[in-house]
């Protein structure tokens, strides 16, 4: 019976043997990043050019997969209650197909009240188990028909077992720029990234998109959408992507050319990290970005609420007002021959996890 019994597990142990080496090989033929500069596709590209002297809006957006209404949570958050007690996200997969239409439309609708002139938005889904194979990008650029898109991808996963009992699945998004002007092109910029196993297989393909848009006075908008990293102890690779970000930035603008940066910095900004009531402890995930960070050519453009609304929520828990972590992680960095002003759009995190920021600006 003895021996029945062990040869029964150790057949086990080698069928789990198997699979988990097999899923091992699977993530590893599958791993690949998407090389420096690579040249993106426009397409219904346009043929008008910036004024100088004329002012522009710009709106980001980071929608989170289509997932995070109020009542969502994430299964890779965790946060501590300012009580000590540890909260875990719940989800790995929006709610439904139902919900994630329902609140990708939702932050459709928002975005066209401003007929804004360019639409950066980030963690666009094209094809992902994590959101039920809805294509947001489409769904955005049917919505936008008037405007040129380019999109890059920062996610493309070969399918996360975990966690277990709903796994994250196989993923395929990315950052999406619309423009009402010529854009005469972009350039996909990867980001530094860890790399070892196992985190590598989790970890975004983190990048920015450079678009080049012509001015009147011969020279050119430097438009970048960008997204840095979150899950990154003690912000190794943030600080490296910051210093990526700035000789970008900073050449562009020894050219002569104008420079606007919008997206999600995961980096606490304008000390709201402290500002909002929460019954939360500051999360591990965020670090602060100051203006030290950033070259003295560049300005962290402040929103005119940035004391009111904030732009991000934790995802640990459900978003509860006055009980929820929120502070302001999305927003603008503008060179210094622009003028530009920004606000927080409040949406009350209905639709996402992040408020839309809205930038009006001037290029000098």
């Amino acid at each position: 019976m003895l021996k029945k019994t062990l040869c029964a597990l150790g057949y086990v142990l080698l069928v789990l043997t198997l699979i988990v080496g097999g899923y091992i090989g699977y993530a590893e033929l599958n791993y690949y990043r998407i090389d420096d500069n690579f040249i993106l596709q426009i397409e219904n590209n346009k043929t008008d050019i910036l004024n100088t002297g004329t002012e522009y809006t710009a709106l980001i957006h980071n929608i989170g997969f289509g997932a995070y209404d109020t009542d969502y949570s994430f299964f890779m958050d965790v946060g501590f209650m300012k009580d000590g007690t540890k909260v875990t996200g719940k989800h790995s997969r929006g709610r439904s197909e139902k919900n994630v239409l329902e609140n990708v439309n939702g932050m459709i609708k928002n975005a066209q009240k401003y007929n804004a002139d360019f639409y950066m938005f980030q963690e666009v889904d094209e094809k992902a188990t994590r959101s039920y194979g809805v294509n947001q990008k489409d769904m955005i650029i049917s919505a936008f028909p008037e405007y040129s898109n380019t999109f890059a991808h920062n996610m493309h996963t070969p399918y996360i077992l975990l966690p277990i009992t709903e796994p994250h699945g196989k993923t395929d998004a990315g950052l999406l720029t619309l423009s009402k002007y010529k854009v005469e092109s972009a350039i996909r910029r990867s980001y530094p990234v860890g790399t070892d196993f196992p985190e590598r297989h989790s970890e975004l393909d983190r990048c920015f998109v450079v678009s080049h848009i012509p001015v009147n006075n011969g020279k050119e908008l430097v438009l970048i959408n960008s997204h840095l990293s979150a899950y990154d102890k003690g912000g190794i690779f943030r600080e490296q992507q910051l210093i990526l970000l700035n000789q970008v930035m900073l050449d562009e603008y020894k050219k002569g050319n104008y420079v606007i940066v919008g997206g999600d910095f995961n980096h606490a900004m304008f000390g709201t990290e402290t500002i909002f009531e929460s019954e939360q402890r500051y999360p591990e995930w965020i670090n602060i970005l100051n203006e030290s960070d950033i070259s003295s050519e560049i300005e962290i453009v402040k929103p005119i609420n940035y004391n009111s609304v904030a732009t991000c929520r934790g995802a640990d828990i459900p978003y509860k007002k006055g009980v929820t972590f929120v502070c302001t992680v999305d927003g603008f960095l503008v060179s210094k021959n622009i003028t530009a002003v920004t606000e927080n759009i409040d949406m009350n995190f209905k639709y996402s996890d992040h408020n839309p920021v809205l930038l009006k600006f001037t290029l000098k």
